[in-house]
């Protein structure tokens, strides 16, 4: 029997454009859809559940277009040398973390950063996945920790010649094989790219098999694409094109791909991008942490690009993220007062869109028949809350709440701040912390 939960007394804003603020309606959820929204007292039982959500603003669960699981176990490593640019980053922790990764560590960092997700109120999730030396049947345990958790992700593994031959042919088959499982199962929680780490790493030979595979079995591809300086001058020196051109040229860019970061990108670039409306994942913590720049978001939109908001692993909170880009965009464009509705539409626009693509129908919205995902945020609105003066609430007012309930297909995951799935967090940060010394060990 499906179960049908009715969410009464709340605040309900919708996402999307316009962002409406919605008072004195009720929302029906029925078959991990959201059946209706009518008026408090309209909509008739029985019901399974009914949750009161006075004192709270209702929203979707919120969508993150770029992220990597398998980082999680990193949190606290002291070993990696100091770097001072990008690629000493690369060469001197992520590409040294991903080559001792194993499955176990795989299928465990990424539960315990799903877990955080379910309390910071972020339902869906982009993935882009690397551990070289432990590639084939990676993507399915990711997948069981999605699972495990009722939320929801996009998943790929990423594609490099920096190993060999043996770990490209081996990559290639599991972002294959992943998305044959999710073209056949049809799971509402899964949806699989075709993932490639970024074009500085990827031969012409590499990029034209991974090409045709993934046009093959009919996923769009998510990629790094000038996140750094150094990868259009490699790109450049080695085979007289941008980063942008040479994914366009093997058939990478379109309405299924995701160009993740996008910081330097030609005016050309960026016309290959909205032309081919290939979706960029802007992620402003992680590169100024990184130091590579910050993303003309103004002059991407501008120019017809669609520009959602990732996290690159930095965060699964995106109204910490979505907060940080408008700071970050007032030092990039040096106007204290510019970029407002450029950031606002990346997290509360594009990223509902995006996510729409890959699933196949509405999400990261509330209305009628979209995903019944859907998070209950503590918020006593201190000025007026309408749809004029709603988005400066999310990012000055909601954004420094408390999630309270979070639900993903119909699934309560938390209520009342506390989990209801069945999971043991004690048991399972002990596991962690025993994967995590074994894996800096080996580091």
């Amino acid at each position: 029997m499906t179960s049908r939960i009715l969410i009464e007394n709340g605040i309900l804003i919708t996402f999307g454009a316009p962002c409406r603020v919605l008072e004195g309606q009720a929302l029906l959820l029925e078959g991990g859809r959201i059946a209706r929204i009518a008026p408090v007292g309209a909509i008739t039982g029985p019901f399974d559940k009914v949750i009161d959500a006075r004192g709270k603003v209702v929203m979707p669960g919120i969508v993150n277009a770029h992220m990597h699981f398998y980082s999680t176990l990193v949190r606290g490593l002291g070993k990696a040398a100091p770097s001072a640019t990008f690629q000493e980053v690369l060469d001197n922790l992520w590409w040294r973390l991903d080559r001792k990764l194993t499955l176990a560590d795989v299928e465990m960092s990424a539960q315990i950063i799903l877990l955080d997700a379910i309390r910071k109120g972020t339902t869906t999730l982009v993935d882009h996945h690397a551990s070289p030396f432990a590639i084939t049947g990676s993507l399915d345990h990711i997948a069981r920790a999605v699972k495990a958790t009722g939320l929801r992700a996009c998943l790929c593994y990423e594609v490099s010649d920096r190993d060999g031959e043996a770990t490209i042919t081996e990559g290639l088959e599991e972002n294959a094989a992943f998305a044959r499982r999710c073209a056949a199962e049809q799971d509402p929680h899964l949806r699989a790219l075709f993932g490639l780490h970024a074009a500085f790493t990827l031969s012409d030979r590499t990029l034209e098999r991974a090409s045709v595979l993934g046009h093959e079995v009919g996923v769009g591809f998510h990629v790094h694409t000038a996140e750094a300086a150094s990868d259009v001058a490699v790109n450049l020196e080695k085979y007289g094109a941008t980063p942008a051109a040479r994914l366009h040229a093997h058939g990478l860019l379109g309405p299924g791909s995701i160009a993740a970061h996008a910081v330097h990108v030609s005016d050309a670039d960026i016309d290959l991008l909205a032309a081919t409306d290939t979706f960029v994942a802007h992620n402003p913590q992680s590169n100024l942490n990184n130091a590579v720049g910050i993303a003309d978001i103004v002059k991407l939109n501008a120019r017809g690009v669609r520009v959602g908001l990732g996290t690159d692993a930095m965060t699964v909170n995106m109204l910490e993220e979505v907060r940080v880009a408008m700071w970050a965009q007032h030092l990039r464009q040096d106007n204290p007062t510019c970029a407002f509705m450029d950031v606002t539409n990346a997290l509360f626009v594009r990223n509902p869109e995006l996510a729409s693509r890959l699933w196949g129908f509405p999400m990261g919205t509330l209305q009628e028949g979209a995903a019944a995902d859907v998070i209950l945020v503590d918020y006593h609105a201190p000025t007026p809350l309408n749809g004029d003066t709603v988005l400066g609430h999310l990012v000055f007012g909601i954004s420094q709440a408390t999630v309270d309930t979070t639900i993903c297909a119909g699934r309560v995951l938390m209520e009342g701040k506390r989990l209801t799935i069945d999971v043991d967090e004690a048991a399972l940060a002990a596991r962690s912390r025993e994967l995590a010394t074994s894996l800096w060990e080996r580091f």
